[in-house]
């Protein structure tokens, strides 16, 4: 298994218990949708699984992670990304001052020389055009899409064997949403990376996810294949917006809405 969390519990604060005993197993060359509502713990467990909670005083007080069989949840962040596992944040982090091809470069420190770097570079260029045509650009000028191509390009750079991605869709119009979700199966097939992906978008998570959690005050209540997923009832109901019809709810019925989540009766 190339990544799992055996019973994982997060507090922050010393008080504040986030994570409750999350059982997760991320198969190599897979794509794993982690679903659910704000407040969920979805980034929670991204920065627990990366080694980012420190910077926010929160621990992994129980539980064990394991990423490659190696135990990671009390390594140093930046030992996890040269195990190759990778985290590509909410909100697009990027190095406003900085170009584009320099942002892709801090990514790839990884690299041993000059034709190594500029191969990995081709080879992220080669899954964003747009990125090698805008290169030399201010990466703080670029559209909330472009911005987006580039975070996820630099993670490439890193050699990764798994990206965390986190709310890729965060801000950007349908159309873009889409050409990242297929760059995302792109590299999958591609490169051999697997990802986890959170993502409130959820139809479109599961139109590419091998296999999916959903997650909901701080537990995962619900877990199965993506086409399982995507035929259940309450998934359509509560993340897909479709009634037991199948027809797409309208805002009055979503706001009238009495049915309990199975889940959590």
């Amino acid at each position: 298994m190339l990544l799992e969390l055996n019973n994982v519990e997060v507090i922050y604060s010393d008080v504040i218990l986030v994570l409750k005993g999350i059982n997760m197993e991320v198969r190599e060359g897979n794509i794993v949708a982690l679903l659910g509502a704000n407040g969920a713990g979805k980034t929670t467990t991204l920065k627990a699984i990366s080694g980012l909670l420190h910077s926010e005083d929160g621990e992994v007080t129980a539980g064990t992670i394991h990423f490659q069989g190696q135990a990671i949840n009390r390594a140093e962040p930046q030992d996890i990304v040269r195990m190759g596992l990778v985290q590509v944040m909410e909100g697009r982090r990027v190095l406003e001052h900085m170009t584009v091809e320099q942002n892709l470069i801090v990514g790839g420190n990884r690299h041993k020389g000059r034709a190594e770097l500029k191969s990995a570079l081709d080879r992220v260029y080669g899954y964003f055009p747009i990125l090698k045509d805008m290169k030399n650009r201010v990466s703080g000028y670029l559209s909330g899409g472009e911005q987006q191509m580039m975070v996820i390009g630099r993670a490439l750079m890193a050699k990764p064997v798994l990206i965390l991605l986190d709310e890729p869709s965060l801000g950007l119009a349908p159309l873009i949403v889409a050409e990242i979700f297929d760059l995302v199966k792109k590299m999958r097939e591609g490169e051999g990376v697997t990802f986890l992906v959170v993502e409130q978008n959820a139809r479109m998570a599961l139109g590419i996810a091998d296999f999916g959690f959903v997650l909901e005050n701080g537990r995962i209540v619900l877990s199965a294949t993506g086409d399982e997923l995507r035929e259940n009832e309450d998934i359509k109901e509560f993340y897909l917006g479709m009634n037991l019809s199948g027809e797409v709810k309208s805002f009055k019925d979503v706001k009238h809405y009495k049915r309990r989540k199975r889940w959590l009766g």
